[in-house]
């Protein structure tokens, strides 16, 4: 069974074009936003869920990195959406708990078919992380895709920073794509003693 999804979004603020394949037979993971630390997140969630994952967007950088980094998400979600077809068989729940250096964050996944997200993270972090990425749009990002995939998913920065010291916005947020990508990889997985869909209502 081949589990994959393809999404060409495109406006008059972005064009995006992704591709995802569940089951990772290649290991190839390609992101191009023009947002270096975005890119770097993105490729976080390819590798660390055993994803094939392409994503390729050209967007108005020019105003700001808002559009991109929200239509790529929006475009990510949907192709993950397609790549799950109606769920039979998978596991639907995982959760992931991730250290990056003093930080620790958490996701919990459903593949409910109902978009949710909770996402609890510092207010305190630096505005931005390198020179394009605004820290404030990271909550946005997560919750475009899940929203989009149609899943409900629960963020949460568990330990930010060592007593007396200020969050480190790049360790902050990369754990929190990293403890996403593990989540991902254990809900989507086939459970061989799973029959059929995973939900007393016959669809999720």
């Amino acid at each position: 069974m081949s589990r994959h999804g393809s999404v060409s979004r495109s406006t008059a603020e972005t064009s995006v074009e992704v591709f995802v394949d569940l089951d990772g037979p290649t290991g190839e993971v390609s992101v191009s936003t023009g947002i270096g630390f975005y890119d770097h997140m993105l490729h976080q969630l390819g590798k660390h869920g055993g994803f094939d994952l392409r994503v390729k967007t050209k967007g108005d950088l020019h105003i700001d990195a808002h559009h991109t980094m929200e239509d790529t998400a929006i475009a990510l979600g949907q192709a993950f959406a397609k790549a799950l077809g109606d769920k039979s068989g998978v596991s639907r729940f995982a959760d992931a708990t991730v250290p990056l250096d003093e930080v620790l964050a958490r996701a919990v996944v459903d593949l409910s078919g109902r978009p949710y997200m909770v996402h609890e993270e510092p207010e305190n972090l630096a505005p931005t992380i390198g020179a394009d990425y605004p820290t404030s749009l990271t909550r946005h990002v997560l919750e475009s895709f899940a929203f989009h995939a149609r899943i409900t998913l629960h963020v949460s920065v568990l330990r930010a920073s060592n007593h007396g010291q200020k969050p480190d916005a790049h360790h902050v947020v990369e754990a929190q794509f990293k403890a996403l990508a593990r989540a991902l990889k254990g809900a989507c997985r086939l459970d061989e003693t799973q029959r059929g869909i995973p939900s007393t209502k016959g669809q999720l």
